[in-house]
């Protein structure tokens, strides 16, 4: 693919886009807000109060409630997901999650992510498996999050991955 100019037509990438080594820094940025974190924690009935209770997180070594850490990775994973996986056909597995610095609400991150292997499934011809790093920034520079993830990805010929955009009905009319 050419890199110096936009694609007519973005789909994503797909398995045989990817290469070792390859590096790619989400678009857009995202700030987390308060009511994000707190239904995010009620969602998923996480009663640590040092993510909803101010007066409780005030004691804290860090002075505020803390961003919850799975809304971190659910968040920073999906900032990854325009770049590496929209055409993936399944998660194989998240390793090695780190945590080394705290997200608080108005904090706003970014994602960087590197792959690590592309190879083809044993299993399945229609799809290839690929393994990154990921690590969530904030508006600091300061590294977050780290992971590793694996997924599945289809082919570009995969009839799975063909082209969905429905064709008009009618010509142009303006």
């Amino acid at each position: 693919m050419n890199t110096l100019t936009a694609p007519k037509m973005w789909r994503g990438r797909f398995f045989e886009d990817f290469e070792p080594g390859d590096i790619y820094r989400s678009r857009l940025g995202r700030t987390i807000t308060e009511t994000e974190n707190v239904w995010f924690t009620c969602l998923t009935m996480n009663t640590a109060q040092t993510h909803f209770n101010h007066p409780y997180a005030e004691r804290t070594m860090f002075g505020k409630p803390l961003v919850n850490s799975t809304l971190t990775l659910a968040l920073v994973l999906g900032l990854t997901v325009a770049d590496t996986s929209e055409n993936a056909f399944a998660n194989l597995g998240w390793t090695e999650i780190r945590l080394p610095a705290p997200v608080f609400v108005g904090d706003t991150l970014w994602a960087e992510t590197e792959v690590l292997e592309a190879r083809e499934s044993r299993s399945n011809l229609s799809v290839g498996i690929i393994s990154v790093r990921t690590r969530g920034l904030n508006q600091e520079g300061t590294v977050v999050i780290e992971f590793k993830r694996a997924f599945m990805v289809y082919k570009r010929d995969a009839a799975e991955a063909a082209e969905m955009f429905p064709k008009a009905a009618t010509p142009w009319s303006v």
